[in-house]
């Protein structure tokens, strides 16, 4: 396949989320990379877990297994907004056949009180498919490598410190 085919992508990464849940971040579709290592923002110049780890004041996890215990242990659940679609590479602006993620069982399902997206893409599919009354997002700055010169890791940092507001709470 060519790096600039168009692929059919079913999600293969679950939700990662317990009965500690206090918040839930969402990307849009899994990177080739994070689609090939099995687990979310794997890509190894995504900043996702730094910023998290610098924020928790913790250590960056390493493996799936470290990474899984280390959002549960801090509230957080993890998934993304898609369930499948039709992308290139890992490409948000080429999205197209969009079929969205049970989000709103989720929630039901959990304490979660507050939606974070990551990228602008994610927002935008967040809102199209779950309008009020699911929470409205807080929109993040995407970790992806490809954004680190709008938002080098000292800002993506700043941002993702909103996250402890809401993660504090019991």
């Amino acid at each position: 396949m060519m790096k600039n085919d168009i692929e059919n992508i079913e999600n293969p990464i679950g939700a990662v989320y317990d009965k500690r849940s206090r918040i839930l971040i969402l990307g849009t579709m899994p990177s080739p990379e994070s689609r090939r290592r099995g687990f979310f923002y794997s890509h190894p110049s995504n900043r996702f877990w730094r910023a998290l780890a610098e924020i928790l004041e913790a250590d960056v996890p390493q493996t799936n297994e470290e990474k899984r215990e280390f959002v549960l242990e801090n509230g957080i659940a993890l998934w993304d907004v898609l369930k499948s679609c039709d992308i290139v590479g890992a490409s948000d602006s080429s999205i197209r056949n969009a079929v969205p993620n049970d989000i709103p069982r989720l929630l039901a399902e959990t304490g979660i009180k507050a939606v974070f997206t990551t990228g602008q893409t994610a927002t935008k599919l967040y809102r199209r498919f779950f309008p009020y009354p699911n929470p409205e997002p807080i929109p993040l700055p995407s970790p992806s490598p490809a954004n680190q010169g709008r938002w080098p890791l000292e800002a993506l940092v700043g941002e993702y410190r909103e996250i402890l507001e809401y993660i504090s709470e019991k």
